[in-house]
């Protein structure tokens, strides 16, 4: 581009203004990400998506015994 124009997107914006809104968005993308792995592995390990061989019920079973061992701790 000659004589000091600027090159605009279909966007409007320049080219510092894309790229600076880029990494603001590649920066909080991987945020969101991150955070919803971790959120997935704890849900994960509070509650198997995939049960165990009895199915559900003896992850029931296990929930209900790790609350009974931990609830005299908590009141």
């Amino acid at each position: 581009m000659a004589n000091g124009e600027t090159r605009e997107s279909l966007s409007g914006l320049t080219d510092g203004e894309a790229k600076e809104f880029h990494g603001i968005f590649m920066s909080s993308f991987i945020a969101f990400v991150i955070i919803a792995v971790v959120a997935h592995v704890l849900v994960w390990m509070w509650r198997p998506w995939i049960p165990g061989p009895e199915g559900y019920a003896s992850v029931t079973d296990s929930v209900q015994h790790a609350l009974t061992t931990v609830a005299p701790f908590i009141s």
